[in-house]
């Protein structure tokens, strides 16, 4: 069994300007070695000689600072209906942002790309008959993206469930049958990433707000687990310190035991924390990485 630590970048937007000053905290301070960039950081809305230079010194800092980008994941700039929007001018822009995401991550010798599956409108989601169509267009669009990303050595794709039906994947039942269907004939894997703080609050299913069970079912299909410390509420993204650790149910014995007792051989365990433009939650953002790293690594030994 191999479950390595490691951080979404997410925490970094509008925090850290330059990639040395980011991998360098990463190596460091945090004593990290896997990464999983957030788009946010390194973006195809970039005009394209920008993105070519900044991409280079990505590249440079990565190999300097000897660290693993484990995958390419969007942030919350790109918390948008991409895939699944209605009109298809806009679906054609959203399969060349990932394609040009795949060439990002070609380039910086990762070899996974990752994502929410798309989002709904209220309008597509509420009409069942349109909700279908959206749904098997968004599955064919990333088909699309994956037979691209194949020929550029891209090995899977990832996909994150999320908490409400529109942005899909929101209980045990619709992950389940939305990892079938978007691996049926597909040219590459999709696989999950799992964060404990997802799910449908309002299920009548409460194995649907269940962090472990979600582990359980999915511990085959997984190949990321974002974590963070998680309430009952599910009402936020919190540190691994001791003010939420008190009533956080996030243990990490109890996170590790649950994936190897149902078959889980390999996982990149994900600390994706993110901290309101408030204070004192900002000026004490990076004091509480540490910490979340250190009870992470405590833990584990």
């Amino acid at each position: 069994m191999k479950f390595d630590l490691g951080i979404n970048t997410g925490f970094a937007v509008n925090r850290f300007c330059e990639p040395k000053e980011l991998f360098h905290f990463i190596k460091d301070e945090l004593k990290l070695k896997k990464v999983q960039l957030s788009a946010d950081l390194l973006s195809p809305y970039l005009d394209k000689k920008i993105l070519k230079s900044q991409t280079k010194k990505y590249k440079k800092e990565i190999k300097k600072n000897s660290v693993d980008i484990t995958s390419i994941f969007t942030g919350a700039f790109t918390r948008l209906n991409h895939l699944a929007h209605s009109d298809k001018e806009i679906q054609t822009y959203w399969i060349k942002w990932f394609k040009s995401l795949v060439n990002i991550s070609s380039e910086l010798e990762c070899d996974t790309i990752g994502s929410h599956f798309g989002i709904f409108s209220y309008k597509d989601n509420n009409n069942l008959k349109l909700r279908k169509i959206r749904r098997q267009q968004n599955i064919e669009n990333w088909h699309i993206i994956a037979d691209y990303a194949r020929t550029k050595g891209i090995k899977d794709i990832l996909w994150e469930p999320m908490s409400i039906s529109r942005e899909q994947g929101e209980t045990i039942k619709a992950c389940k049958k939305l990892q079938k269907d978007v691996n049926f004939k597909s040219p590459l894997p999709f696989k999950l990433c799992i964060d404990v703080d997802h799910g449908e609050l309002t299920s009548n299913n409460k194995k649907d707000i269940d962090p472990y069970f979600w582990l359980k079912t999915f511990a085959k299909d997984l190949k990321v687990v974002h974590l963070k410390q998680s309430y009952q509420d599910k009402g936020g993204h919190w540190p691994f310190i001791k003010k939420y650790n008190k009533k956080g149910k996030i243990l990490p014995d109890k996170v590790i035991n649950t994936l190897i007792q149902n078959g889980c051989k390999k996982a990149d365990l994900i600390l994706e924390l993110s901290f309101r433009e408030r204070n004192p939650i900002d000026k004490d953002a990076l004091k509480n990485i540490k910490k979340s790293v250190e009870y992470w690594k405590k833990i584990r030994k």
